[in-house]
């Protein structure tokens, strides 16, 4: 990992007042992706969304050996859909469906590995970790992430509101505390090198010229990704799908949610504190 003050300056640097077009953008996409597929199998996060099925669809194009990981709880959204786009897709998919039991141990290892109850980090993580925890039992050592695609193609709700390409970039120089210190933290706990195509620096620098009307609409988000994924062959029935956040989608939130109030907790943070402060007492 390099320092934060290093991705700051990697991201600054970025910054121009060119325009590029969908072609270009759909290049260095296309190219990120194919640059990073290693030798070796291995493995995609996988939700069924667009950020994961893009970078599948082109590895599969590629004739790369990987499988697709998928985790989540009972009735999670995301298994659902991850199943659907695998199958209509072809693609080779993994996936572990947790009980609220199974569930709870991954949040108890997760928030201890953090050691902090911030409900948000916590819920994102465990996603991750699980799905590396699946991939890590078949050998596998590398993993692609879709990292990077919220922040450059506007993904977020907040990404509503204002100047969205501000937004934007300020999304980008904050991910290091918010994102990377966390996903790479996560794969070093399994041995893991995370493949990154999205924060190629061609696609942010490419990414981030084109207009808000191109990434969002009151409809739709990641508006030009899309576009680009119809342009790749990619079903529209995919390609424009809405999805909800990881942490929403795989249910891990509402697990927390639910051991809080199993536990006599109105807030999710005081559940998570409780796990600190009975770990602590245990190492004593």
């Amino acid at each position: 990992m390099i320092s934060e003050a290093e991705w700051k300056r990697f991201i600054e640097d970025l910054k121009t007042d060119g325009k590029a077009t969908q072609a270009e953008l759909k290049e260095a996409i296309v190219k990120a992706i194919k640059k990073n597929i290693p030798k070796e199998k291995f493995g995609i996060m996988f939700s069924g969304g667009i950020d994961s099925t893009f970078i599948a669809y082109i590895c599969e194009q590629a004739g790369a050996d990987f499988t697709c990981y998928a985790v989540g709880l009972e009735e999670s959204p995301d298994i659902e859909y991850a199943k659907w786009v695998a199958y209509e897709l072809g693609f080779d998919l993994k996936m572990k469906v947790f009980s609220l039991d199974e569930a709870e141990e991954v949040i108890k290892k997760v928030t201890l590995l953090f050691n902090e109850p911030d409900a948000v980090k916590i819920s994102i993580a465990c996603v991750f970790y699980a799905a590396m925890e699946l991939a890590a039992k078949d050998g596998i050592k590398k993993m692609f992430s879709g990292l990077g695609s919220e922040e450059i193609f506007a993904g977020y709700e907040r990404h509503k509101i204002g100047d969205i390409n501000e937004e934007c970039w300020k999304g980008l120089l904050s991910m290091y505390k918010r994102d990377l210190l966390r996903d790479w933290r996560l794969a070093d706990v399994f041995g893991m090198k995370l493949l990154t195509p999205f924060l190629e620096p061609g696609v942010i620098r490419l990414g981030m010229q084109f207009p808000a009307d191109e990434k969002v609409s009151d409809e739709y988000k990641k508006i030009i990704l899309r576009k680009i994924a119809d342009d790749i062959g990619i079903p529209k029935e995919i390609a424009w799908r809405k999805k909800k956040a990881a942490q929403y989608g795989s249910r891990f939130d509402k697990a927390i949610q639910k051991l809080a109030k199993k536990n006599g907790f109105k807030l999710k943070k005081d559940y998570l504190k409780s796990l600190l402060i009975s770990s602590s007492f245990s190492k004593k």
